[in-house]
């Protein structure tokens, strides 16, 4: 067996494993789906691909920019590995003892949980039973094509799976994670406790949570993750690795820049609104396919 064929159906593995999530569309699989289907491209027509590369290498500047673009390209895949390892960490940070519980909100379909909710809220559950004496604040607001928040559908989940009311707090005004984060310091500040939080969200959010939650003075972040299925994490590790990059360069810009616009959380919005649009627009062509 050549080695061509080989990585062509590595390729073809990957492609895969980027279109399996489908109809979800966003940011992760997109980028997936085109890397895959240039690098089948580029291994198919390898020796083509090979004349060309040497065309270029040929002249100065094509030499430099080959370089130029080959080091970028190896930075970025040393980049995304630590990136990975640091997201890695962040999930499995459970904490000794909870300060207060903080649970991210996502789609609601109806007045119901969505199961990626769900599965978010049952953690919550695990961190409630683990920590009885914590608060748990619920944040979210609602959507467009939501009946109520996501902070409602959450409540209501937890109280039909028996949790106390009187340790459940509502936030429902909040529309993206540096919201969420926003929104339950002031309910912290409101209730004179410190700004140490637990976030309950799934895994591979885990990571750009708690960049947020540090840029915004949040000292001790740590995590109860969600259980994700196997078929999403790929596509949403990728999706969330973009968003943390720019967290992580704007944090540091954010020191020597002092106009709040460098927040972590700030730039990242546009990132989770884009995905929320290309989310109603694959469930709009679902229905209409239906």
């Amino acid at each position: 067996m050549s080695v061509k064929i080989i990585l062509l159906a590595l390729e073809t593995l990957l492609l895969f494993l980027f279109l399996v999530p489908l109809p979800v569309i966003c940011s992760g699989n997109l980028l997936g789906i085109i890397v895959s289907v240039m690098l089948m491209i580029i291994t198919a027509n390898w020796t083509k691909f090979c004349g060309i590369i040497s065309k270029i290498w040929g002249h100065g500047a094509g030499k430099f920019g080959l370089i130029f673009v080959i080091t970028l390209i190896l930075a970025g895949i040393i980049y995304v590995g630590i990136l990975s390892i640091l997201m890695y960490k962040a999930q499995e940070n459970r904490p000794e003892k909870a300060n207060v519980i903080v649970v991210l909100g996502c789609q609601v379909k109806g007045e119901r949980p969505s199961r990626m909710l769900r599965r978010r809220l049952d953690a919550a559950i695990t961190a409630m039973n683990d920590n009885p004496d914590t608060l748990c604040i619920v944040s979210g607001g609602k959507g467009d094509d939501e009946k109520i928040s996501e902070a409602l559908a959450m409540k209501n989940y937890l109280l039909e799976k028996g949790m106390d009311i009187d340790r459940i707090i509502m936030e429902d005004k909040s529309t993206s994670t540096y919201e969420n984060i926003q929104n339950s310091l002031k309910i912290l500040d409101e209730l004179g406790m410190s700004h140490d939080m637990t976030i309950v969200t799934d895994g591979f959010h885990q990571y750009r949570a708690s960049l947020i939650a540090k840029a915004q003075g949040v000292e001790n972040v740590t995590a109860y993750s969600a259980y994700t299925e196997p078929r999403y994490l790929f596509t949403y590790w990728v999706r969330e690795c973009q968003p943390a990059f720019c967290s992580r360069c704007t944090d540091r810009l954010s020191g020597a820049l002092p106009n709040a616009l460098f927040h972590a959380g700030q730039l990242t919005k546009f990132h989770e609104n884009l995905h929320k649009k290309l989310l109603k627009t694959a469930q709009r062509y679902a229905r209409i396919k239906s």
